[in-house]
């Protein structure tokens, strides 16, 4: 396993599967023993998947930025004289509104989203045709094809380079993923098709046919091409739609944010859920204010949308060109479709998107480099983040403690059981993680009632609430301890509230059973347990769904009377309750690289101590904590 890769049991669970029941072909193979078998390639594709990632994150500094600005720049075609600084300074003041109600929600105004962006498109599409009519109805003839082959063959480089001003034409396409979360597919296609393209096409030739004849007005077009009774309710309509704008970028910003700290690739941040019925609607403080800050210093600092847009766009067609390279690897691999298919699909919309970027990049100098600086940034920061957590755990991998030796051990350092019920939190799923080897040896005590617990993310969306607890024992039943598996996928909510009763239930389910469980086989990449595991929902329809083998552990006769295990757990649990995690502090070694120590002592530690701490993260209650110092050298 490479070391900027999750283990195999984030990768997959032979539970979940793809939703695809196409035969996995022989291409698909040779791909994925191509990535398993070399680490370079797994590093590349990673630094890919990071760099269209912060793209992304980079977009939502962009397009608040340049919706906003652009929208209220339109009062100085009414008011010529206006300085530069009113526009400046209630873009300004729109852009701190937004930011600052991130953490209501939209419930209470989503609402009005789609009459908005209706009225938007309406608005435009109509002054649109009312100017191809009014001007020039000829232009019609531009969407033939003919027209884009002359144009670059009279223009040549300066027709190649006017690409890069194009591509604003389609921005906000690379943020559809967030809408996916919402609507389905075909929902999606049919507005588009039906109602938005039409609209955008109505209104930039409308705005082609004005410009046939005030080619004088080239600079500020959109707004000078608005008959005059119509203006000022049309300039509200676009300032409203800029706002709707800035909050999908920004929602969209919010879940990639949150999907990636799942995944180990982002610090741990706060996320909120504003929303009890649509799960999507997430507010995370720390990027709220961050985005704010920096959108804030974008306007200010260049106060010009001819700067801003090339910044603008390169990012999107950066963020679409990553799509669609990685998107050959979900055909091939996900969708398990042939080979060509993918290759057509990314020779077709991949030249189209490198003709658009070569153009963008001409214009580095004049903004461009904003969002490669901010991507850049970024990058690196989730890079060290990955790259240290990693290290992390296989720290943690080298250094645990088998438990048969742990308890062999026990007696000959005095321990003794104290009453109730302790929860160690570790990243193992098999034996003893070393801090709590480490208490152990300096306080020779630990509860009665002993449960492992360990939080994994699977690399599918959601795992069903009753599969969510994998429970098994890891000892004699005299011993009492345990181990819980958490598995949440990368979208679900994670719910620390009445955690440790519904764990405490579980186990209490699980010991009324007999101790008879179902368990899968490890996955490959993870360390073999010395236990077989249930899923919350045991059963043996479950059982039988993904091929699991019925283990028992030792018989227990269940009387009449109550199950002694059972009794010993209620009397642990009315003892107390306490929660045991790692306070650890990550040091690189004396003798490893320069750039290994600046990553892990400067970098990834400045990110570790000003993240959401552990314990807060997992939502332990402070009263019942216990945090465990030790050093990692790794």
């Amino acid at each position: 396993m490479g070391i900027f890769f999750p283990s195999q049991a984030e990768h997959a669970h032979p539970s979940y599967d793809g939703g695809t029941s196409r035969k996995e072909g022989k291409t698909s193979l040779v791909i994925k023993d191509f990535f398993e078998k070399h680490y370079y390639s797994r590093l590349f594709l990673l630094l890919v998947v990071l760099l269209g990632t912060s793209m992304v994150i980079g977009d939502g500094i962009l397009t608040p930025t340049m919706s906003v600005l652009s929208a209220v720049s339109g009062i100085k075609v009414k008011i010529p004289h206006l300085h530069e600084y009113i526009t400046v300074g209630v873009a300004c003041v729109i852009l701190m509104a937004i930011f600052s109600l991130q953490h209501c929600g939209t419930s209470k105004v989503g609402f009005l989203f789609a009459p908005i962006l209706v009225a938007w498109l309406l608005s435009v599409g109509g002054v649109g045709l009312y100017n191809i009519v009014h001007w020039n109805p000829g232009v019609f003839r531009a969407l033939s094809p003919y027209y884009a082959y002359k144009f670059f063959k009279v223009t040549g480089k300066v027709g190649w380079s006017s690409l890069g001003g194009i591509v604003l034409c389609v921005t906000g396409a690379e943020a559809m993923f967030a809408d996916l979360g919402h609507f389905s597919q075909v929902s999606l296609r049919v507005a588009f098709a039906g109602f938005v393209y039409p609209c955008l096409v109505f209104a930039y030739m409308g705005e082609a046919a004005y410009l046939s004849k005030h080619i004088e007005d080239l600079q500020s077009s959109f707004y000078k091409a608005i008959p005059e009774p119509i203006f000022w309710p049309f300039f509200v309509i676009a300032t409203l739609a800029s706002v709707v704008a800035s909050q999908a970028i920004i929602s969209a910003t919010f879940s990639i944010i949150s999907q990636c700290r799942a995944l180990k690739c982002f610090p741990r941040v706060k996320v909120m859920h504003t929303s009890d019925e649509i799960h999507g609607r997430i507010y995370i403080p720390e990027a709220n204010w961050m985005l704010m800050v920096l959108c804030l210093a974008v306007v200010l600092g260049f106060r010009d949308t001819d700067k801003i847009g090339n910044a603008y766009g390169l990012a999107v067609i950066t963020v679409m060109f990553v799509t669609t390279c990685l998107m050959f690897l979900v055909i091939v691999t996900v969708w398990k479709r042939h080979v060509l298919v993918a290759l057509i699909f990314v020779l077709v919309f991949g030249s189209i998107e490198l003709s658009y970027m070569s153009a963008c990049l001409m214009k580095i100098h004049r903004g461009g480099w904003l969002p490669l600086v901010s991507s850049l940034v970024i990058l690196c920061l989730m890079l060290v983040w990955k790259y240290g957590t990693v290290k992390k755990q296989e720290f943690e991998h080298q250094n645990k403690v088998g438990l048969d030796r742990f308890l062999t051990i026990g007696p000959s350092l005095g321990v003794i059981r104290v009453p109730g019920i302790g929860l160690i939190y570790s990243n193992i799923t098999s034996g003893v993680p070393p801090m709590f080897s480490h208490f152990v040896a300096n306080f020779p005590a630990f509860h009665k009632v002993l449960i492992f617990v360990t939080i994994e993310t699977l690399l599918v969306p959601r795992v069903p609430v009753n599969e969510r607890l994998v429970i098994s024992r890891v000892s004699l039943p005299e011993h009492h301890i345990f181990r819980c598996t958490v598995r949440y996928g990368y979208k679900d909510v994670r719910d620390s509230y009445d955690f440790e009763s519904k764990l405490v239930d579980k186990v209490e389910e699980f010991l009324q059973g007999g101790e008879t469980l179902t368990s899968s086989p490890p996955p490959n990449n993870v360390a073999d347990s010395d236990t077989d595991a249930v899923p919350e929902s045991s059963g043996t329809a479950a059982a039988a769904a993904v091929g699991r083998r019925r283990v028992r552990f030792r018989d227990v006769e269940l009387q009449s009377g109550p199950n002694v295990n059972v009794r010993e757990l209620m009397e642990a649990r009315q003892a107390g309750v306490a929660y045991m995690i790692g306070n650890t502090c990550v040091v690189a070694r004396e003798e490893a690289s320069f750039a290994k120590k600046l990553a892990i002592n400067m970098i990834y530690r400045f990110l570790r101590q000003n993240c959401r701490r552990p314990a807060t993260a997992l939502g332990i209650p402070h009263t019942s904590l216990i945090e465990v110092g030790m050093v990692y050298n790794i």
